[in-house]
């Protein structure tokens, strides 16, 4: 099992019981405590961990917001899953909206091989992938402009008057947290405005959000989780918090992530 890997199970772990033993830790995953020594300190470096005696537990700083490298590196197989169900979803010809997000910008190179697209986001890192690899010019992108937060999406009044002033067919909206009181959240208050104007625009609006993010509580509320007409997530979601998503969303769609 690659490091990454590894990581995902550990930060699953954490997420659902709020705290890790290294013992543990190195029974479920058949590796030695000093390999989960270091998993741990690679999580706390990426702001999602905090190492106590004999293990660690999940940070829990609302307002903490990782940067882009940091959050790329993590959970890539379900977002890679996740991403690819998404863009199963779009219809050629069709205008959509693609928040800023690791998940999302791991839809960007599907999203470059549909033809006809109209594509209004608001990250310079999904913009780049899409006119990177559509060698046709058959996408459309449209960057809003704005202030770059750390976790690479254009915030504020420029951003925002730009994305209301149009329409959207979907809305794929990638969130910082899901849970079922504070609902979708993130970490930086501009980039919940912003996201909310997004809502506002869309006539659908889809949630990409891998099982680690459920029971994160970020400092903004984007909206409650009814705001989604469908949540893509991974197989590795609790069954209770499934239950809980189906009561609250038109469709909860699960996917399988590769071993």
């Amino acid at each position: 099992m690659l490091a990454e890997e590894r990581q995902e199970r550990i930060l699953g772990e954490l997420r659902r019981k709020g705290a890790v033993r290294v013992a543990d830790l190195t029974d479920l995953l058949a590796v030695s405590d000093m390999t989960i020594r270091r998993d741990l300190e690679q999580l706390e470096k990426e702001g999602v961990a905090r190492k106590v005696h004999g293990g660690a537990v999940l940070a829990r700083r609302v307002a903490f917001e990782p940067g882009f490298a940091a959050k790329s590196q993590l959970a890539q197989p379900a977002k890679q899953a996740i991403a690819q169900r998404a863009a199963g979803l779009i219809q050629p010809g069709a205008a959509i909206g693609l928040s800023a997000g690791t998940t999302t910008w791991a839809m960007a190179p599907y999203v470059a091989a549909i033809p006809g697209l109209t594509v209004v986001t608001n990250s310079t890192t999904v913009a780049d992938v899409i006119t990177t690899l559509d060698g046709t010019n058959q996408v459309t992108v449209i960057l809003t402009g704005g202030v770059r937060t750390p976790s690479a999406a254009l915030v504020g009044p420029v951003a925002d008057r730009t994305i209301a002033s149009m329409h959207f067919d979907q809305l794929f909206l990638g969130v910082h947290g899901m849970d079922v009181r504070a609902g979708f959240t993130t970490p930086n208050l501009a980039e919940a405005t912003t996201n909310r104007v997004f809502i506002d625009s869309a006539r659908e609006v889809v949630v990409l959000a891998d099982s680690s993010k459920w029971g994160v509580v970020g400092l903004a509320d984007i909206g409650p989780l009814h705001i989604a007409a469908t949540v893509i997530t991974d197989e590795g979601l609790p069954e209770e918090a499934h239950q809980l998503l189906e009561e609250e969303v038109g469709e909860v769609v699960t996917v399988p992530v590769p071993q």
